[in-house]
């Protein structure tokens, strides 16, 4: 008998990867999507009506979600606001991303077989911001931690928290990181320059994204696959520093060397994301969805994709190639020169410690460009518990020894065993929250009134040592604060 499928973001890059996958196993799926019903949408969509059905509507309007997610057994939940945009609208990317979390888990609860449906969330590795070297190596469970500006990453902590705390009784979360795909070789943006060139990403290809989600609706995934986080990434080959990955778009796109077209000080120095997995194989090991190409190989697939008219960039002279770069660097409010020349005091604290620190960044030919420590000398967050035993062999003492940690408290006075039942915890603030044992230790979150904005994060590092272990290195000594004041003014 088949199983119905319900995909949202069906039009968007992840998304219609899934579909496709899904689409080659029609034998074994009814699908069904929700989109957004724009002359775009409709055009793409049109060859497809007679294989999917598609419930036209709004991720932010409950009862058209719950048109689709009404007779699904697998709840695939990809879409809502991703960035570029995000980084221009993040009011509205806040509202998207967590309002569409919450009408998904409700309309799954409002079914008579709540229970046996299987919800599956696309979180991100945004969620855990700089992770630049000596801890550039991570793991689900590390501490969650948006960028300052990052809205995108604090709606996919919310968006999480929605369903790992839902009682849904089969959800999954899975943190995508950078996603390769042919049309990034055509982005030209200015949040180009918002990433460290010495930072680091695990990517992932949009076809393993793609099968990755075929796959989570097998037969075969066991039933302890469900209620817990994961990274996705396309394995070790695709481990990359920002330099290198520049690199390689550049030489995909026939450009020449990051060195002949952009100046080392464009880029910033930390505040984005990025960090290579300690647990890269733990998905793959459950979904076997890599594909496994070549790094290389792959980049010169997608160079294949790009209109002749790209390989003119191979005659044109780099200084004019720089030229053309330069305004991204220098466009109002968004590029990183621009917050220089016009003393952006936030933006040049968040993204490069100080104006000093930014005019001491050495040209090119001084710049450390080598590969960080690999995994055999990895520095490994201590997540404050045994983490041999399972969540429901923990006594009440080692879970507040793991709330001491954090630099709060653990406020219930007993605990059945559930990783999944909801205790009351203090933050070293003074908040309490409820929340489950598996969504502190495992997921690495903590109180929720203490999500930006505002910024508040050296005063956390200073109380948690669970914190300080991956905000310390990059801002010690540092008080800085970022209150909801640095958003007034921007409008969606």
């Amino acid at each position: 008998m088949k199983k119905t499928v319900f995909l949202t973001g069906a039009t968007g890059n992840m998304g219609w990867a899934g579909l496709q996958e899904l689409l080659k196993k029609n034998d074994q799926f009814n699908i069904v999507i929700l989109a957004r019903p724009s002359k775009k949408n409709k055009k793409k969509l049109a060859p497809l009506q007679d294989k999917i059905k598609v419930v036209w509507g709004d991720l932010t309007k409950y009862e058209d979600v719950l048109r689709g997610v009404t007779g699904a057994d697998y709840v695939l939940h990809v879409g809502g606001r991703v960035s570029p945009a995000t980084d221009y609208y993040p009011k509205s990317t806040l509202y998207v991303n967590v309002t569409a979390a919450q009408n998904i888990v409700n309309a799954i609860l409002a079914q008579p077989n709540a229970d046996d449906i299987k919800a599956v969330y696309i979180g991100s590795v945004a969620q855990t911001s700089d992770r630049n070297a000596p801890v550039h190596w991570g793991r689900t469970g590390d501490p969650i931690c948006s960028s300052v500006y990052d809205h995108y990453g604090i709606s996919k902590i919310k968006a999480e928290r929605i369903f790992a705390e839902s009682g849904l009784k089969h959800w999954v979360s899975l943190r995508q990181s950078g996603i390769l795909y042919p049309g990034i070789l055509k982005n030209f943006d200015p949040i180009m320059f918002h990433v460290p060139i010495k930072g680091m990403l695990e990517w992932a290809t949009v076809e393993d994204s793609g099968r990755l989600l075929a796959n989570v609706c097998g037969d075969d995934v066991p039933d302890e696959f469900w209620n817990r986080f994961y990274n996705i990434s396309s394995g070790p080959e695709y481990r990359m520093t920002n330099y290198d990955f520049e690199r390689r778009i550049l030489k995909a796109c026939y450009c020449p060397k990051p060195e002949k077209i952009f100046n080392a000080n464009w880029f910033v120095l930390r505040n984005f994301h990025g960090q290579y997995y300690l647990d890269a194989d733990v998905l793959e090991n459950y979904l076997h969805f890599r594909a496994n190409i070549p790094i290389d190989e792959y980049f010169r697939q997608m160079s294949n994709t790009l209109p002749k008219i790209f390989k003119a960039a191979k005659i044109v002279p780099p200084f004019i190639l720089k030229a053309v770069m330069r305004p991204m660097a220098n466009k109002k409010q968004w590029g990183t020169q621009w917050w220089i020349k016009h003393n952006d005091e936030n933006r040049i604290k968040a993204y490069y410690g100080s104006k000093e620190a930014w005019a001491n960044i050495p040209d090119w030919a001084h710049t450390d460009l080598s590969q960080p420590v690999g995994q055999e000398g990895a520095v490994h967050i201590d997540h404050g518990y045994d983490e041999s035993k399972p969540l429901s062999a923990l006594s009440l003492e080692e879970l507040q020894k793991a709330a001491e940690f954090r630099g709060g408290k653990l406020i219930s006075t007993s605990y059945s065993g559930n990783p999944a039942e909801q205790l009351e915890w203090e933050c070293h603030k003074g908040h309490r929250f409820n929340a489950s044992p598996l969504l502190i230790l495992e997921g690495g979150h903590w109180c929720p009134e203490c999500l930006p904005p505002a910024w508040d994060y050296d005063d956390l590092a200073e109380h948690s040592k669970f914190f300080a272990q991956v905000w310390a290195p990059h801002h010690k000594g540092e008080h800085n604060y970022y209150g909801p004041e640095i958003f007034d003014g921007w409008e969606d």
